[in-house]
């Protein structure tokens, strides 16, 4: 039988942590954070990190366990996560991926092969270099020409998945988003529900500028000072997360304060648009629109778990 695998997703500040709790609660659930920023130690603020408080006992994984210079990508998150899931299956609980990163999902869910080609080192070195030297989008418009599809999914300042789609053309003449897309149509190994929480466009946008808000008031520049201090610089791929490179901009004297935090707003809706195109294009979503459950989030647990008990993911006893 295929073990059990909940997924609790949708853009950024739309409400999916403190959901994802309550769901714990009611499902004998353990979480394993799907977001690239959260498992830094110390980008709290600028990451919404949960806090220890608000995780109500609940298990929490890949959240405070690497240090802001160390490597986190697709691949890596899919062997912690692995290793994490069986884990909880042991303890007879039940796995709920919760967070907005995508591609990590999809990775996870449908257990995408990232077996790499031999590497070029070379090719790498001359795409850095040209990246250093012409900047981001000079790289993005080249991956734009040979694979439109990567270009449109991977954003210009992610320099790193950007010189990998490149990589991958380069070694195998393929797009990796025809790759990923061919991966992406193997069964999962898994018995899951995805979930997808999202709400009015207009009121997703407003609780964005309001959480960043809230991020300046509780010390987010403070925040950024710090890892600067400790040797964390803007090439790091930590400090290249939403809110981090604005405010380490303005640290540096070439934006002003206001235009950071204008920018921080801005990108971040752009990022939040993103996401929902992203889950669009998945299958076998359950979509959970906030209006349509008057926003009671009783009402949304309820119908999650009528859902898990149709997909036998739910047995009697929860």
């Amino acid at each position: 039988m295929k073990k059990p695998l909940v997924i609790l997703t949708g853009p950024t500040a739309v409400g999916k942590t403190a959901l994802s709790i309550q769901l714990a609660r009611e499902i004998e659930g353990e979480i394993i954070s799907a977001d690239s920023m959260q498992v830094y130690k110390g980008m709290d603020i600028g990451s919404a990190k949960i806090r220890s408080e608000e995780m109500q006992g609940i298990p929490h994984y890949l959240i405070d366990e690497l240090e802001p210079d160390e490597e986190f990508h697709v691949v890596r998150f899919q062997q912690m996560a692995k290793a994490y899931l069986q884990q909880i299956w042991q303890r007879g609980h039940i796995p709920i991926i919760v967070g907005g990163t995508g591609f990590y999902i999809q990775a996870l869910l449908y257990d995408i092969d990232f077996t790499e080609n031999k590497n070029d080192d070379a090719y790498r070195q001359e795409m850095e270099q040209l990246a250093s030297e012409k900047g981001a989008e000079y790289l993005h418009q080249m991956l734009a020409e040979v694979d439109p599809r990567s270009a449109q999914d991977i954003h210009a300042n992610n320099v790193k998945r950007v010189i990998r789609a490149l990589e991958f053309y380069h070694e195998t003449g393929q797009k990796i988003s025809e790759h990923n897309e061919k991966e992406r149509q193997k069964t999962s190994p898994y018995n899951f529900a995805y979930f997808v929480l999202n709400d009015d466009r207009s009121r997703l946008y407003q609780r964005i500028d309001q959480r960043i808000d809230i991020m300046l008031e509780e010390g987010l520049v403070e925040e950024v000072k710090r890892l600067k201090v400790k040797g964390y610089t803007r090439d790091m791929v930590s400090m290249q997360g939403l809110g981090y490179k604005e405010i380490l901009d303005y640290l540096a004297g070439e934006i002003s304060l206001d235009e950071a935090v204008y920018r921080i707003k801005r990108d971040t809706r752009h990022f939040a648009k993103r996401q929902i195109t992203w889950f669009k294009r998945e299958q076998d979503v359950i979509w959970l629109a906030k209006e349509n459950f008057h926003y009671q989030d009783d009402q949304l647990l309820q119908y999650i778990k009528e859902q898990l008990q149709k997909q036998g993911i739910l047995t009697g006893k929860q």
